[in-house]
């Protein structure tokens, strides 16, 4: 009996061996593509007073400022508003931290927002509608709030949103671990994607190469996540002029539907476009997000 016990333990083991190896196989080559990916993008680099901003400018018209959530970059950025390109300008920069962007002081939301205000400035660009997807909504916000003048709208792709009320308490940290922040250990989690976020596991090629958004990464989790709770104050949504648009999916697992619906009575200019299912990506519902958008953009303009 022990003997047969102990041929399972080891064919087990024999298991666990060949599947680790085939996935660290299936990462490296996932590696070298991400790698050969954002290099095939048309990106510029600004020299900022406070270091380089990395970002992709394409396109004429009324300009989108893409600001991307967490594990992003320009290349995300870049890729949630490049169905917009053939209508309007696409400026799609990586945060602090995130693909080849430096970061100022502590790389907080305001901070984010004064190096977007710096990139327009420079760019001679007057006004813009700033799309948020996820962990960027919240510099979104900031930027709103503290240059009004300089925005035409808000768009809020399944975006972190303002607090209901003042929060008696909130984490210190929302984010990943950072054992996690490895291309090789989130590959390893990726066939998790889908039960514990909603997303197919396919998810991870565009978050890939991890080592370049690390710092990004622990930035938001630390800092820019939880800043809308920790600075409650300083976040006057009932004081907001621009128009906004709300497109959020009802079963999206990492930005509650139902904090979304708490706290609409916030906002005093707003549309709410939303989807039984399509949870964080609002997958399948591309042509009505795009609708949903460029009637926006074309009667705030």
């Amino acid at each position: 009996m022990e003997n047969i016990s102990l041929s399972i333990l080891l064919f087990v083991i024999l298991l666990l061996v060949i599947y680790l190896s085939l996935q660290r196989i299936r990462c490296s080559i996932a590696q070298r593509k991400s790698k050969e990916r954002p290099s095939s993008l048309n990106t510029k680099a600004l020299s900022c007073s406070y270091g380089k901003m990395t970002y992709i400018d394409e396109g004429k018209g009324e300009v989108i400022l893409s600001i991307h959530g967490i594990f992003g970059g320009f290349d995300q950025a870049y890729e949630t508003c490049k169905v917009f390109g053939e209508k309007y300008r696409i400026l799609a920069p990586s945060r602090f931290g995130y693909l080849y962007s430096d970061i100022k002081g502590k790389g907080t939301p305001k901070e984010q927002a004064e190096a977007y205000l710096e990139l327009i400035n420079r760019k001679g660009i007057d006004k813009v509608f700033l799309l948020a997807t996820s962990a960027g909504g919240t510099v979104a916000f900031r930027f709103a709030l503290d240059y009004p003048e300089r925005t035409k709208g808000l768009i809020l792709f399944s975006s972190s949103l303002p607090y209901s009320e003042k929060p008696e308490k909130y984490p210190e940290y929302a984010g990943p671990p950072q054992f996690l922040c490895h291309d090789y250990a989130m590959f390893l989690i990726s066939p998790l994607f889908q039960s514990i976020m909603g997303m197919d596991r396919s998810t991870i090629y565009g978050m890939l190469p991890i080592r370049e958004r690390k710092k990004g990464v622990a930035i938001d989790a630390a800092i820019t996540n939880i800043d809308m709770a920790r600075n409650y104050d300083e976040y006057r949504i009932e004081d907001l002029k621009v128009p906004i648009l709300i497109l959020h999916s009802k079963d999206d697992k990492l930005a509650s539907f139902e904090s979304v619906k708490s706290v609409l009575h916030r906002f005093p200019r707003y549309k709410l476009v939303s989807f039984d299912k399509g949870g964080h990506l609002m997958v399948g519902h591309e042509k009505e997000v795009k609708e949903a958008v460029i009637s926006f953009i074309e009667r705030e303009k």
